[in-house]
């Protein structure tokens, strides 16, 4: 986010306060209700449950507790947040064009990321894991996949990465999106779906599959989430120093469990809660 916006805040309240010395009562009222119209734009999923979901208009899920919680920091109020969608097809071009300010939407971090934009973070650190059914005693990881039906999003590598990276001989199954194969799992038609641990988490946590599924625990990859900034922002620090209390004083963990309920999941203790990186 431009510095203008913190500056024409500060500004506004400094006139109010000349104002107000002055005798400019009515003024000075003017100038304060302009400075709290400020808003500022968070990119978020709104198809990820447990992360980033819109629920007509109602935005929740633990990306979405953590934006809350970093943007009160910066000193906006819930109500002075605009919530912006952010496919991940999408996010890069909504921060190099300053549609959104900052995006939480399971925003893996990585170098060819950073050539174009920048991370505060990381605020978590997921994993590629397993979503079986409850039942489900005898998958227990990659190694436990071959011959079963083996469920992700069309255009994900994550499936395919099993089979070539672990010799699974899964037989891969591809939905329009992960609610689908969660509902092929539950009417047997497949044995698994693949993703990161967290998103398999909020999936089973949704109050009609709570209790059917459970997350292997057995990750296999690591992914850390940042922030995404628009390149050159001078917000990463302010970012950095808010996910740091938010881990400190328990938020953090009180957001993992709220959105995870039901779910059957611990998040990797060997990883998290992270310690956010150097902004560069």
């Amino acid at each position: 986010m431009r510095k203008t916006r913190y500056a024409t805040a500060a500004m506004a309240a400094v006139a109010a306060l000349t104002l107000s010395a002055c005798g400019g009562g009515d003024e000075s009222g003017d100038t304060a209700s302009e400075a709290g119209s400020d808003s500022i734009r968070i990119g978020i999923k709104f198809d990820q449950p447990g992360l980033g979901f819109d629920e007509g208009g109602e935005y929740s899920g633990f990306d979405v507790d953590v934006a809350k919680y970093v943007a009160a920091e910066l000193g906006y109020e819930e109500d002075q947040i605009e919530w912006v969608e952010a496919p991940s097809a999408n996010r890069e071009n909504l921060l190099s064009t300053e549609e959104v300010d900052m995006i939480f939407a399971t925003y893996s971090i990585t170098d060819e990321r950073k050539e174009t934009v920048d991370f505060a973070g990381p605020y978590f650190v997921a994993g590629q894991d397993l979503l079986v059914r409850a039942d489900d005693d005898e998958i227990t990881g990659p190694e436990a996949l071959a011959g079963k039906n083996l469920c992700s999003v069309a255009g994900s590598t994550s499936a395919a990465r099993i089979n070539e990276e672990f010799g699974a001989d899964a037989n891969l199954v591809e939905q329009p999106g992960y609610a689908e194969c969660v509902s092929l799992m539950g009417g047997g038609q497949i044995d698994a779906v693949t993703t990161d641990d967290i998103i398999l988490a909020g999936l089973a946590s949704q109050e009609a599959n709570a209790g059917q599924f459970k997350v292997v625990g057995n990750p296999f990859s690591e992914e850390n989430y940042g922030v995404g900034l628009t390149k050159g922002s001078d917000l990463c620090e302010d970012i950095n120093a808010a996910i740091v209390k938010m881990i400190e004083d328990g938020a953090w963990e009180d957001a993992i469990t709220a959105n995870t309920e039901g779910a059957d999941y611990t998040f990797n203790a060997e990883l998290n809660p992270p310690e956010p990186a150097a902004c560069a």
